[in-house]
């Protein structure tokens, strides 16, 4: 009879499988099988620990990937201890290791000023770069025992004891508040926010998190954030709070309420903290940051910036209207076309301005959307005009009468010769669209093979054609530069434009680069939940605010079923009348007659009702005053200021994340996989190792479970290293490494 183990673990300890667990106490590691201890040993004692998870493997009690994950030790390390249990037994982990023949590389003076360099912090890779040593040397020189790494403090917790510590901190001030001093001094005003201060933690969660930091704080993060969102009063601060919510973002955690599901005192040890604010606390202090418009001004300074530090990308702008759903009943939002569903559904519509690969300069919300050629005109370019650096001067755009100050990019619902025209005429604004009525296809022998570099870089092989192209009618047509592209399948795709000196190649690249805002807003939906809400309530639009008039949007309803029914008629009208009953005594005939008679009626009658439906639908205000509706169609508007400030944190992680990607990008990685990668390593366990003597606070990133991601890890580590930056609030410059094992 089979004797079954309880799948429970002790207290306090790591769970490696159902029935195995792991407790680590100052240098002593404890495997516990169900609730008894099987064994121990010293963290110094690697031989041991190797033999020790060789068996459980061996035995079944666990598999190899849940030491890999546990103890971050990297998968050919386990297969050769496990080859090695099994071909030679557990006395070879103990045999004595024949010693290496001495390197000529690593002479004395190289030693000393290499553990010296260890001794500071600096991690092998970046000490063999330095001296001009190969990487695999330094490491043997470690493997030998020539060298030695720093060991970790002594002090360093564990998450083990940090969990036994949180939770009997819930008895007093609450789950994991250790500084009690702070705290208080807090709730008496005598502090204005709490310390940041850093303790040597070992496997914190999330904390690869903090490599995104220096991209983070070069995107604006905290830019002028106490200025204009203002400061908060108590234990937190409003740098605090927005490192925290751009962790969140990175992190994948999408609502505030999820935070729940996360240890506070283990995301606390990413800022500096004994724990993160509980979201009741969290909203309250988002509440006051974004409250008088305040995230607004945040957000229009940071677009601001990132337009200028872009000066070289910003001169082709893509604009795109994003429908966020609403599925509550505070209120009865109108109805807009969702084209990713091909439905009209309830929801307000924000505009976003990209640059060509998709990074957002600010977005421009209408929770009464008067139509993307109203935003452009009243919202964008304005504001445009203002921000966008190096625009020609007067005197260039003079001297050369085809040249334009930017170029803005939009889809078929922007398509309006009028609206082109006064862009030209009155800004020198050059547009790109579609072409909404192309006409018939042009021939073939006129398209040519063309090179297009991409604004990523990539170059493809087009089949484009162009040629002017009188566009619009009436008595203002405008003449315009109009390029299209060959498809395989024999469609012509047609594109116009008033970007007179830009040649087609680059039209046609910066037209068809469209996909790119598309993909950010299908990867900030499913990353960062921009259509989520963050505060349920409404507020009351002003009275003077333009809605449109349902009385008017009736009779536009009435005129198109009209139409629709008068071009039936007449089409069945048509088809009868020239196809007679050839017999004229004959039943039949007189049955067509009578039918042609009635049909005839009809279409007079409808178009008599057209006729006044038209006369109605003219003399109704399409737009009225928001005061003016019945009470039955009045809506609210959903509250803004906590989803802004949101929106903003979260463009930030976005941006952040980007320039981290087009780093690994450059190492020949597509930039999905660059981007998988690095939701990987922001979600990887870390070791936080302050040393107040150096000033200089160690980051040291687990492995991942695959050598290729751990090279380019590296790579990225090694570049923020030289950026050289200090965590904000403190005197301590970030040092990154990749930690070869997290075993003992």
């Amino acid at each position: 009879m089979i004797q079954l183990i309880i799948p429970c673990i002790p207290p306090g300890s790591t769970a490696i499988s159902t029935v195995l667990s792991v407790y680590r106490e100052d240098e002593k590691w404890t495997y516990f099988l169900g609730m008894y201890p099987v064994f121990s040993h010293k963290e110094s004692e690697q031989s041991l620990f190797r033999l020790i998870t060789s068996q459980f493997i061996e035995s079944g009690a666990c598999r190899q990937i849940d030491i890999i994950r546990t103890f971050g030790v990297s998968k050919s390390s386990v297969i050769r201890s496990l080859k090695k249990f099994r071909e030679e037994g557990a006395d070879s982990f103990f045999k004595a290791r024949s010693r290496r023949r001495g390197g000529t590389q690593l002479t004395a003076a190289i030693l000393d000023q290499s553990q010296r360099l260890l001794d500071e912090g600096v991690s092998p890779h970046k000490v063999a770069d330095d001296l001009g040593l190969k990487r695999e040397t330094l490491r043997k020189a470690l493997y030998d025992g020539r060298l030695r790494k720093p060991r970790t403090p002594d002090c360093a917790t564990t998450k083990s004891s940090r969990t036994v510590v949180d939770a009997q901190a819930s008895a007093e001030l609450g789950t994991a508040c250790t500084w009690t001093e702070a705290r208080v001094l807090a709730a008496f005003g005598v502090c204005d926010g709490a310390p940041i201060r850093f303790e040597p933690c070992l496997d914190v969660p999330y904390g690869g998190v903090l490599c995104a930091l220096p991209a983070l704080l070069a995107n604006g993060l905290l830019d002028n954030a106490e200025r204009l969102l203002g400061k908060v009063k108590g234990y937190y601060t409003t740098y605090h709070i927005l490192l925290l919510l751009a962790f969140m973002a990175l992190c994948r955690i999408k609502t505030v309420e999820q935070l729940k599901g996360y240890s506070p005192g283990e995301f606390g040890k990413l800022l500096g903290l004994d724990r993160v604010p509980e979201v009741r606390c969290l909203r309250y202090k988002m509440d006051h940051l974004s409250a008088n418009d305040a995230a607004e001004k945040w957000a229009a300074h940071l677009g601001e910036q990132w337009m200028q530090s872009k000066a070289d990308t910003v001169g082709t702008l893509y604009v795109d209207g994003h429908v966020r759903l609403y599925h509550g009943h505070l209120t009865t939002l109108p109805r807009r076309y969702v084209s990713r569903e091909r439905l009209c559904r309830r929801g307000t519509t924000d505009y976003w301005v990209n640059d060509a690969i998709g990074q957002p300069f600010f977005v421009v919300e209408k929770a009464v959307d008067p139509g993307l050629l109203s935003v452009l005109k009243n919202d964008i370019v304005p504001r445009l005009l203002k921000e966008i650096p190096n625009q020609p001067r007067e005197v260039d755009l003079e001297k050369d009468p085809y040249l334009s100050r930017f170029v803005l990019v939009f889809d078929r619902e922007g398509y309006s010769p009028e609206f082109f025209r006064t862009m030209w005429q009155d800004y020198r604004i050059a547009c790109i669209t579609y072409h909404k009525h192309p006409g018939v296809d042009w021939p073939t022998q006129w398209f040519a093979t063309s090179e297009v570099t991409m604004p990523d870089g990539e170059t493809v092989t087009m089949q484009l054609a162009e040629m002017g192209s009188l566009v619009g009618s009436g008595n203002k047509p405008v003449w315009m530069k109009e390029t299209r592209k060959l498809t395989a399948s024999g469609h012509q795709t047609s594109l116009i434009s008033t970007a007179y000196h830009i040649p087609h190649t680059l039209l046609a690249a910066r037209m068809f680069s469209r996909w790119c805002q598309e993909n950010f807003f299908r990867y900030m939906m499913q990353h960062f939940a921009i259509d989520l809400l963050e505060e349920y309530g409404t507020t009351i639009f002003p009275d003077t605010e333009q809605v449109v008039n349902p009385k008017w949007r009736e009779l536009n309803r009435t005129r198109n079923s009209l139409q629709n029914k008068l071009r039936s008629q007449k089409a069945t009208f048509g088809h009868i009348t020239i196809n007679p009953q050839d017999e004229p005594d004959n039943k039949k005939y007189a049955i067509w007659e009578k039918k042609k008679a009635e049909l005839l009626e009809d279409i007079e009658q409808l178009e008599h009702t057209l006729t006044q439906t038209k006369n109605d639908l003219k003399n109704t205000a399409k737009h009225i005053p928001w005061s003016e509706l019945e009470e039955k169609d009045k809506f609210q508007r959903l509250i803004p200021n906590r989803k802004r400030l949101m929106d903003t944190v979260r463009m930030v992680a976005y941006r952040a994340e980007t320039a981290l990607a087009i780093q690994l990008k450059e190492q020949g990685i597509h930039l999905y996989d660059a981007r998988r990668l690095l939701q990987n390593l922001f979600m990887s366990e870390a070791d936080i190792l302050p040393d107040q003597s150096n000033k200089i606070l160690n980051i040291q990133i687990h492995n991942t479970s695959r050598a290729n991601d751990n090279n380019r890890i590296e790579k990225i580590l090694k570049y923020l290293n030289e950026i050289d930056m200090e965590y904000p609030g403190t005197e301590l410059k970030m040092r990154y490494d990749l930690r070869g094992e997290k075993g003992p």
